[in-house]
Formats: structure tokens, sequence, C-alpha cells
């Protein structure tokens, strides 16, 4: 459905798109879960702090360096191998975790680890993570040895630290706005259509895996997520706030953590600033994807969730993506 303008309203029977996947990634950097819900929270549900900073759950963890500085899969590629696992009821709104629920962690030639989900004791200063810096909840000797040990260099595994801590996202974009850990801002969508057509113009498609959405839709036209400035999913609203620029990690096969030139060298001639009239002084950068906040949800207490099938609704739209922030 074409978007005529900036104010443009949709009814309830005009779905622009459907959720088709939902992931979240409990570790930075570390491989993703898809789950069939999510809630929308900042905290477990026992804080008196409640802001919308993304899925519960999400980049809650941090890996870092013997210095406090958290890795990416820009320095650490193995990092796309860790596979995570919480338990299935985590992901049911309201769940509170017992003595007996974990995170659990594998990764190739490792043990298994198991990481509480009750709170660490142990505080961490001086952790950082591109421009933030703070403290961070230490999950102990067991895990330091254990991602030290894969990744051949000390290293701690760290949580952020809700109750003491905010990381705000840039303010001129969505100001009053916080994160954990990700990278800039709580959500990223990413539509099928501008997935399928990449992977037209690509020898070796690749997966929705390299891109890390948070929320993956489909029913609409390729880069139509561009367009998006406010949308409801479920009882929520959320708000497009800046074309996703990216970095390298798209050309790290998840699989393998092998790195190769595509896909961005291949975006590079259909998705960069300058292709797309996006910025006044354009730098090359590519843009994929849209991220999001969430302003608003229409209810209290319970209901604060999307799950996979339910429909996207677009609430207002820009003409073209020349208007999108960047």
């Amino acid at each position: 459905r074409k978007m005529s303008g900036p104010s443009c309203r949709s009814s309830a029977a005009e779905a622009a798109a459907k959720v088709t996947s939902i992931f979240i990634y409990p570790i930075k950097s570390c491989r993703g879960i898809s789950v069939s819900q999510a809630a929308i929270t900042s905290t477990v549900p026992t804080s008196i702090v409640c802001e919308y900073t993304g899925f519960r759950w999400d980049r809650q963890w941090l890996i870092v360096n013997s210095n406090g500085r958290g890795y990416t899969q820009r320095v650490q590629p193995k990092l796309a191998l860790i596979q995570v696992e919480l338990p299935n009821e985590a992901f049911s709104e309201g769940w509170l975790p017992t003595k007996s629920s974990f995170l659990v962690i594998r990764a190739p030639g490792m043990t298994e680890l198991k990481i509480p989900l009750s709170r660490p004791c142990e505080i961490s200063d001086g952790v950082s993570v591109w421009e933030w810096s703070g403290s961070a909840l230490d999950e102990g000797p067991e895990a330091s040895n254990w991602f030290s040990s894969y990744l051949g260099k000390p290293s701690r595994l760290v949580r952020f630290n809700e109750g003491k801590e905010n990381r705000p996202v840039d303010p001129n974009y969505a100001h009053g706005y916080n994160v954990m850990f990700s990278d800039m801002y709580p959500f990223l969508l990413l539509s099928q259509g501008s997935l399928n057509a990449l992977n037209k113009l690509l020898k070796e498609p690749v997966s929705v895996n390299r891109f890390r959405p948070n929320i993956f839709v489909d029913g609409c036209e390729p880069f139509s997520e561009d367009l998006w400035k406010e949308m409801k999913i479920n009882k929520l609203t959320f708000r497009g706030v800046k074309l996703c620029s990216r970095c390298k990690v798209p050309n790290i096969n998840q699989e393998t953590a092998i790195a190769s030139a595509e896909p961005t060298q291949t975006l590079k001639k259909f998705r960069t600033d300058k292709v797309l009239h996006l910025a006044k002084n354009p730098q090359g950068l590519v843009y994929f994807g849209q991220n999001l906040v969430c302003i608003e949800s229409s209810t209290e207490g319970k209901g604060k969730i999307i799950k996979v099938g339910d429909p996207v609704y677009v609430l207002e739209a820009i003409p073209s993506p020349a208007e999108a922030a960047v």
C-alpha cells in the first residue's frame, strides 16, 4: 500500500505488513533467539523503573575485555558462534526467574556455561560500550574463565545494571529514551521484501541473521520500512527515528564467523546516503532497516507485548526515503 504523505492514516483493516519473526539477543553480538512473542520492558517486573528500552532480555549482557570495554563481532567475529538459551517461559509476560532459572551459553569446543538469572551481587565499574561508560553487574569468575578461554584473552561477562544506570539514545533523534547494551536504539525493524530485493542481487543469498533485527515483517514492498514514521503493533505504538546505518557485521557469516566483502559491496550500489539522497554531506554510509522507539502503550500493566502474526498498522509515513532521518 502506497502512503501519500506524512499525515497519512490507515484504518484497522489496512495492515501494511505482518510480524513474521521476533529476535532477541541476550548477549550483545552473540547469536539471537527467535521467539514467538516478546514483552516490551526495560527491567525485570520487580523494579520500580519502567522505561521502554527494548524487548525484555535484549542486549542485557555484554562481554568486556580487561579494560571493561565491550566486545562486538567487529573485532571478535567468533562471538557469532556463541549460542544462548533462556527458559521458554522467560518470554511470557510477567514471568519471574527462580533459583533454577539460567541463561545457558554454548560455543564450539567449550563446555556448557550456566548463568543464574537471579541478580549477581558484584559490581564492575568502568564498563564501556561505544560512547557510554558506567557500572555493571559482574557475572563472576566462572563466566570470566569461560569467555577468557574461548576468546583467548582476559574477558568478563557483565549484566546491565538497570536499577542504577541509564544509557540514553542520541537526543537528536529520540529525546528521553534509553537502551541497555544495544548499539544505538531499542528496536530495529526490517522487512522480508528488503532482504529479498538484496538477495536478488547477490551471488550467494544471505540470511536475515546478518542484520540482527528485532522485528522482521513481511507483506510490504521492499524498503517500505524506510518511510514508516509511526506504526502500531498490537497495543504498542512505535516511532521510526532513524534509518539504520550498517557496519561490517553483516559481512560476517553467522554460521562460520568468516567475513567477506558481501553484502556491503552490493548494498553500496543502491543503499548509500548518496544514492538515496539522504544527507547534504554524504559519507558513503549504507542504510538497511529502521531504528525504532516505543512511544506509548494503550494498555496498563500487562499487554505490553507483540507476537508473531501481529499486523503492522502504519499511522504516519513520509513520501520518500530522502526525507528520512539518518
